[in-house]
């Protein structure tokens, strides 16, 4: 995964055709190694294919994957689909985690003491 992680930063960074060379030096400059047959293999796989194609084949194979929760594979479609159009269900269950610490936070000042005081 990391290989492909560092070959997709190098084409979205403006290099058309990553050498394994960038790929090892991508992965070196977070202090990860690279595997050369590994490498070799993507650069193989991927050679002269566009990259929004190689995300949407990516996005229809991890679609049939299924997630291992009670959902029957819906949290990987919603993932799959997401990026571009934003949700509201994100923020909604951070603003639950804000009120959760604000409430236990005020829960302090019931005891009255602090120790801030």
């Amino acid at each position: 995964m990391k290989h492909i992680a560092a070959y997709m930063l190098a084409r979205l960074g403006g290099n058309d055709e990553p050498t394994a060379a960038d790929v090892k030096r991508i992965l070196a400059s977070v202090g990860a190694e690279g595997d050369d047959d590994r490498i070799e293999l993507l650069l193989s796989q991927v050679k002269g294919k566009d990259l929004a194609e190689l995300v949407a084949s990516g996005r229809e194979k991890l679609a049939s994957v299924p997630s291992g929760g009670g959902g029957g594979g819906a949290p990987i479609a919603v993932a799959a689909s997401g990026g571009g159009g934003g949700s509201s269900a994100p923020a909604a269950a951070e603003a639950k985690k804000e009120e959760k610490v604000e409430e236990k936070e005020e829960s302090d000042d019931d005891m009255g003491f602090s120790l801030f005081d």
